[in-house]
């Protein structure tokens, strides 16, 4: 591209930067391309590098294209949004309406503080993404931090539990409140800090010390604001409800007491939400789910009911569980305790030989649970254990005949393109004092599954019932998986020699489910199952019926656990005033009104749940290697990055090994191929490689585990 004498001898960018400079003058008036290339004297066969120069431009943010096709600089966009910060020093700002999050550079960050409400100018793409500076701190929303208070002899400070804080807490001596150095505390902000000047706070409150591992799960507690102790009034509210099932109770319901029902849950499990019947007619199957009616206890905008909103769902850490409802309730009168009449919400399916639900009945009912199960025993039983059958002879006909139509019901779902990711589950194992002893996968068998496809089938059978009847719902939704991610994804599988057929930009789940199908019993499996994972879209919920496209269902809702999930609880009293013919124009308007509000707080819900979970394990894990550093272990390669190494071992555990640890050459990151490459020897280190390494450390406060290779 030529315009001028003086720019034959420049490189692309260099003539890309003088036009935009040309564009940005004052005096510059908007032009099409064609006027711009007389105007800069483009010759004919570099206006092809012209136009180039300007879609780039134009993909910068550094441009605007008119309607009429003119070319001008492009005006700073403003937006507000919600800035969270990056333990690297950079951030991003999420604004709703926007896909992609604004990248705001370690510079450009003013005086954001993790969650403020802050205004950014957008500036441009520097890649993918859009890039902004923060403007102006509109609002806080971050007002304690946790973290290990330090104390030095003018004044104290406070080390953040929450990485995205990068800058520690000034505590001036008289605010300290007497903690001393090591000690876990609560930090009330008072001045979140301008320029290099740091936050500043007052201690509010004393954990105990940081080591101690009732203290570190407290703070994880804290630090995502998990409720938990109920109001005295909500646990009085539960105690007044919580009355024997009584003859009026009874009234009105299916009387199921006479069928043979049972739970099946882990050993340690207290609130037993759902139980299971099943007996064959014919040719026919009559299978039973009835579920807890806590709807029938924990009434609408009651004390219990705002509570219960609030807290979402029930919150299951190694080693303690926060529960939705008060236990009086959880693990009382809404527990299907063997031999106990309890009130049910049933679904009743009957099932063909092929495994098709062929026609259904919702009702309120009362029943009693013959026998309370454990997956462990139910599985001896299917497994033909003679001394386990003995312990209950008359069950094991059901039993058998449970597991020969659940996998009618799994081969239907598999058939059409249903994706099962069977990843083993951690299961920590804790002593009296809460330090891990164990850590070991928790596998799945044929007793869970079975409980899993029953749960299943009832969820699908009650969406579908009420997607029909049209009346509000809330449903459990799972949208497509972006078609850049999955491009992505096919790309890295076909490293491994595996491939994602698609129609254009269309991915059928059951394309998915054949590459884990593929991948199994691999080295690489665990590794490439999670990456899958990682690239499909978060499960929420939601008031319209867009289909789940994980389980390849065009309805589902979560109908099966009242006890612990808030949206089931709400479906369970649009049902139980369906059934009971009360559903008027008026409750249907009022339904319509609050159930948007609903599902969303019920998805950010379950997302800090399930975030503080991971968190929980995370330390647990790193409690347990703590006690084994210099020790080995068999691992495989789960993840490479231009830092590492990261190398999963068998009971879960996940550690890095930092390329500056491996010895004998220099190694390179090469992205595409997703390896660790030695520029001298070759050798390289890919992705679902099986290594030996040893412990080399542990970070308690990063929860991270430092490997070196054995």
């Amino acid at each position: 591209m030529c315009f001028r004498r003086d720019m034959a001898d420049k490189t692309f960018e260099e003539r890309k930067k003088i036009i935009y400079e040309f564009i940005s003058d004052p005096h510059y008036v908007p032009m099409k391309q064609k006027e711009l290339a007389v105007i800069l004297q483009v010759a004919k066969e570099d206006r092809e590098e012209l136009s180039r120069a300007l879609e780039e431009l134009l993909g910068e943010g550094k441009i605007e294209l008119s309607k009429r096709g003119r070319y001008s600089k492009a005006q700073p966009r403003k937006a507000v949004g919600v800035f969270t910060s990056h333990a690297k020093g950079f951030g991003f700002v999420s604004v709703e309406g926007l896909e992609q999050d604004i990248f705001i550079g370690e510079n450009d960050t003013g005086d954001a503080f993790l969650g403020d409400t802050v205004e950014v100018v957008i500036k441009g793409h520097g890649g993918r993404r859009p890039e902004g500076v923060v403007t102006k701190v509109l609002g806080h929303s971050v007002t304690e931090v946790i973290g290990t208070f330090e104390r030095s002899k003018n004044f104290g400070f406070v080390i953040p539990d929450n990485q995205r804080i990068n800058r520690d807490i000034f505590i001036p001596l008289e605010r300290t409140r007497g903690a001393v150095t090591g000690q876990k505390v609560t930090a009330e902000l008072t001045d979140y800090g301008r320029g290099r000047r740091n936050p500043e706070g007052r201690i509010t409150q004393i954990l105990g010390e940081a080591s101690d591992p009732e203290t570190e799960v407290l703070s994880i507690i804290l630090a995502y604001g998990l409720p938990t102790e109920f109001p005295e009034r909500v646990e009085n509210q539960a105690e007044r409800v919580a009355k024997p099932v009584s003859d009026a109770d009874r009234a009105g319901r299916v009387d199921l007491r006479e069928e043979v029902c049972v739970t099946i849950d882990g050993e340690d499990a207290k609130d037993l939400d759902d139980a299971v019947s099943l007996k064959k007619e014919g040719d026919q199957y009559i299978l039973g789910v009835h579920i807890a009616d806590v709807a029938n206890y924990v009434q609408e905008n009651s004390a219990l009911d705002w509570e219960a909103k609030e807290r979402g769902t029930s919150v299951y850490l190694a080693d303690r569980v926060i529960p939705m409802l008060p236990r009086t309730l959880s693990n009382g009168i809404c527990s299907l305790n063997e031999g106990e009449d309890r009130l049910a919400l049933s679904c009743i399916m009957t099932l063909d030989e092929r495994g098709r639900i062929t026609g259904h009945r919702i009702a309120e009912s009362v029943i009693r649970v013959n026998r309370r199960l454990s997956y462990t025993g139910v599985q001896k039983v299917l497994d033909g254990d003679l001394e386990e059958q003995a312990r209950y002879p008359e069950l094991v006909p059901m039993l058998l005949e449970m597991e020969h139509v659940s996998g009618l019901l799994r081969r239907r779902r598999r058939k059409r393109g249903s994706i099962d990711f069977d990843f083993p589950e951690t299961k920590v194992i804790l002593d009296e004092k809460g330090h891990t002893v164990d850590i070991r996968p928790y596998e799945r068998n044929a007793a869970t599954r079975l409980i899993e496809d029953f749960m299943l089938a009832a969820n699908e059978t009650v969406a579908e019932d009420y997607y029909w009847q049209a009346q509000p719902f809330v449903y459990r939704v799972h949208e497509k998986p972006d078609a850049d991610r999955m491009q992505r994804l096919g790309t890295f599988i076909r490293n491994f020699g595996y491939q994602l057929r698609t129609a254009g930009d269309e991915l059928h789940p059951g394309e998915i489910q054949k590459l884990l199908d593929r991948i199994a019993g691999t080295p690489e499996e665990a590794m490439l199952s999670r990456l899958t994972l990682r690239s499909m879209k978060r499960a929420q919920y939601a008031t319209d019926c867009s289909g789940h496209f994980g389980l390849a269902a065009p309805y589902y809702c979560h109908f099966t656990s009242p006890i612990r999930r808030y949206p089931d609880l709400q479906i369970h009293r649009i049902i139980k005033e369906n059934l009971r013919g009360r559903l008027t124009a008026e409750r249907v308007e009022h339904y319509e009104a609050i159930l948007s509000e609903v599902a969303k707080h019920s998805s950010e819900t379950e997302r800090r749940a399930d975030e503080a979970e991971r968190e929980t394990v995370k330390l647990k894990k790193v409690d347990y290697m703590e006690r084994h550093i210099g020790e080995e272990y068999d691992g495989v390669i789960s993840g490479i990055t231009a830092y590492g190494l990261y190398v999963e071992l068998a009971n879960t555990v996940e550690g890095l090994v930092h390329v500056n640890s491996l010895e004998g050459d220099f190694y390179e990151f090469d992205e595409n191929a997703s390896e660790l490459r030695g520029a001298r020897t070759g050798l390289a280190y890919r992705l679902g490689e099986k290594v030996r390494v040893r412990v080399k450390g542990t970070d308690r406060l990063c929860r991270t585990i430092d490997f070196e290779m054995a």
